[in-house]
């Protein structure tokens, strides 16, 4: 996987709020965050974590990991944001929050409005998956798209059909469920079957 410097957000965040985020499901988001942080999924980089974290609120909205912040354990409800809505053409992102939203909100919510079935989306990194997507018999983009772009969110639209665990090439993975544990667990799975192949 090469690793695309991160140099912020590719949209305008209009914040329709700022309040302090409450949700029943946050902690468990939380849970997740560390795991993924323990399990090398969201390598760090100075200043935050490659990788985002979202489930869904109301209809196409969702609470997602803001941008830049490492994802750890002892995450505070101000390193989410609930994303409300997307101007995809306008590369407008409207928010309630205290800071902008990841870097991905754009593939998280085209995601979100095309699969009505899908209910937490876990975006995260790891070259030994990203590398041997054939192997695992995992569907992966056509090309390589930048970070945090329109048309990374459509190269993933290309493919995205029934797939629960996509790859996008050369940058990382999305698991996408019903549940967040459910999202979890599947690439859970995964690496433990990466890491059966690997000891063949």
């Amino acid at each position: 996987m090469s690793k695309e410097e991160y140099g912020g957000v590719k949209f305008k965040t209009v914040f329709v709020q700022k309040p302090w985020l409450h949700h029943p499901f946050l902690e468990e988001l939380k849970k997740w965050c560390a795991v993924f942080h323990e399990k090398g999924l969201s390598p760090p980089y100075p200043g935050g974590s490659y990788g985002n974290l979202s489930f869904r609120t109301q209809n196409n909205s969702f609470i997602i990991t803001g941008t830049s912040i490492g994802l750890k354990g002892n995450l505070d409800n101000t390193c989410f944001v609930e994303v409300t809505h997307c101007d995809v053409p306008q590369k407008n992102v409207y928010a309630k929050g205290f800071r902008e939203p990841s870097s991905e909100s754009f593939m998280h919510y085209i995601i979100y409005k095309n699969r009505p079935d899908i209910h937490a989306i876990f975006h995260g990194h790891h070259e030994p998956i990203t590398q041997n997507a054939v192997v695992l018999g995992i569907p992966e983009t056509i090309e390589k798209t930048s970070y945090g772009s329109v048309a990374l969110a459509e190269s993933v639209l290309k493919i995205l059909d029934h797939h629960s665990f996509i790859v996008i090439k050369e940058h990382g993975f999305v698991s996408m469920a019903e549940t967040m544990q459910q999202a979890g667990q599947q690439t859970l799975q995964y690496l433990q079957e990466l890491k059966n192949v690997m000891d063949l």
